[in-house]
């Protein structure tokens, strides 16, 4: 049985109290961080957001940046910068793949 190995990293299934309590941030700042666009829950059917792991990292990430003086405008130009990166590299490998007949 093949299992992505990341794949439990992005399930959003944490709420927002346990992101808090692991990251160490207020609810209202990790709510502020999704207004400013740096994370992005998905919500349940009755509005309640839910947190990947994946997200626990970038929430602490964004901590220390903004702790060593960034900007949150500064943190989601790079963000951009690496999420275009990111999707050009994978939009690479699958040429290349399919190029030579491959697989992931």
């Amino acid at each position: 049985m093949s299992v992505d190995k990341f794949s439990y990293k992005d399930k959003k299934v944490i709420s927002i109290g346990i992101i808090s309590e692991l990251t160490g941030l207020s609810e209202r700042k990790i709510r502020y961080y999704e207004e400013r666009k740096l994370i992005f829950p998905e919500r349940t059917g009755k509005g309640t957001r839910k947190y990947s792991f994946s997200d626990v990292e970038r929430l602490m990430e964004i901590a220390d940046q903004i702790e060593d003086g960034v900007q949150t405008y500064e943190i989601k130009k790079e963000l951009t910068k690496k999420q275009k990166r990111d999707e050009r590299n994978k939009m690479i490998r699958g040429q290349i793949n399919a190029q030579f007949n491959m697989r992931n």
